[in-house]
């Protein structure tokens, strides 16, 4: 892959330095596993889940956290054990197709995406999100004539 100069947009464009991080991040996600699979869907106007494929793992090997603008999901395999004085009884496949192995999937949320749940139900795992904008950031019209008073106080 390219690698893409931005520094002339920092002679014209201030405060947007955020930008740069950004696409250096998606670049760097392009080189993430496919494992698990997942779907991304929106489900209302700023309402969104994504949906991942993680059959065989328990709600005890899956971990969420959110860290800034980043969603990361760990799913963490643990060994099967045996009984108390044998080893872990080894499993011969003649087709083995589900992988049980460990994974790492790191999503970049854009700004003012919370997650409100998340769920595993018949090895699909579920996170919903949704955009909340605070009242400040959304648009408001203002009307012709009026003044707008501002506390600095």
């Amino acid at each position: 892959m390219r690698n893409i100069d931005l520094s002339p947009l920092y002679r014209s464009f201030i405060g947007f330095d955020h930008l740069a991080s950004m696409i250096d991040t998606a670049s760097r996600n392009e080189k993430q596993s496919s494992y698990p699979p997942y779907n991304i869907e929106l489900l209302a106007e700023d309402k969104y889940r994504i949906t991942m494929a993680v059959a065989g793992f328990a709600k005890d090997e899956v971990s969420i956290e959110v860290l800034e603008n980043t969603l990361q999901v760990i799913g963490t395999k643990k060994p099967q054990e045996g009984s108390e004085n044998t080893k872990p009884e080894e499993r011969k496949f003649l087709h083995k197709g589900i992988s049980e192995r460990s994974f790492e999937r790191k999503f970049q949320l854009g700004d003012h995406v919370k997650v409100l749940a998340a769920d595993l139900e018949h090895g699909l795992l579920h996170v919903d999100l949704e955009r909340l904008v605070p009242e400040a950031k959304k648009p408001r019209k203002i009307e012709i004539g009026s003044k707008l008073i501002e506390n600095n106080e």
